[in-house]
């Protein structure tokens, strides 16, 4: 269990890795680039893929997980992914302005993203 269970910490550890360097290099930057959305849509896929490997190992070890952590990931996991589908809208079809002000959802879906974060680390130290 504990070669699938590093698979998801590196996974997850890769999505805040991921995801941080999109958000705030978009924010210091002040203007949506593209290589800002391949570290949004790099953080997602590696998030989904460490989420989804955490569930399986909470229902195997512990019957499932808290719900307050599962429904903060999921929405996590789905602001990430309108977040990342908004950006490529915005790049192709936004004006400079949407382009410039986008910075400001970056933010708050990354700060969302560490609710779930945080708490599985805190779950993960309780157990």
């Amino acid at each position: 269990m504990s070669g699938i269970l590093n698979t998801a910490i590196v996974s997850i550890t890769l999505a805040l890795f991921f995801y941080s360097i999109g958000t705030w290099g978009e924010r210091i930057q002040r203007k949506l680039k593209m290589w800002h959305i391949v570290f949004f849509v790099l953080g997602l896929c590696a998030d989904t893929l460490g989420t989804t490997i955490m569930s399986k190992i909470a229902d195997q070890m512990m019957g499932g997980t808290d719900i307050f952590h599962a429904l903060t990931g999921l929405l996590a996991i789905i602001l990430m992914l309108v977040h990342a589908l908004w950006a490529i809208w915005t790049y192709w079809r936004g004006s400079l302005k949407a382009k410039q002000n986008f910075s400001k959802f970056s933010v708050f879906v990354w700060a969302f993203w560490l609710i779930p974060y945080i708490g599985g680390i805190l779950l993960g130290m309780s157990h």
